[in-house]
């Protein structure tokens, strides 16, 4: 199920890269979901999905809304026996195991 949705919100994010830009935050509204559907249990990903879906409009500011996810870090042994980490994402810590996700560029 997750694989289909990230599917589709691939194919979304490829049509609406036609058009002008019109989230009125960042990351834009799929990305954000995207984020969610990466790092969060799937009915927390819709949940969030959703909300956030609803809050871009005119009645809200809009601006910088990372995603905050839920993360359990893997032990210190699996991440020194790594050779080739590509970082793709940076987690910032914001409390128990809650992290904004950040997208590397």
């Amino acid at each position: 199920m997750r694989k289909a949705i990230l599917k589709i919100l691939k194919i979304y994010q490829y049509i609406s890269a036609l058009t002008p830009a019109s989230c009125r935050y960042y990351p834009t509204c799929s990305e954000y979901a995207k984020w969610q559907f990466k790092f969060n249990r799937l009915d927390r990903a819709i949940f969030n999905s959703i909300v956030r879906i609803l809050r871009c409009n005119q009645l809200f500011k809009g601006g910088i809304d990372y995603p905050l996810v839920v993360f359990n870090p893997p032990s210190l042994l699996n991440i020194i026996n790594r050779e080739n980490i590509e970082i793709k994402y940076w987690l910032i810590h914001k409390k128990n195991n809650k992290y904004f996700v950040i997208k590397v560029f």
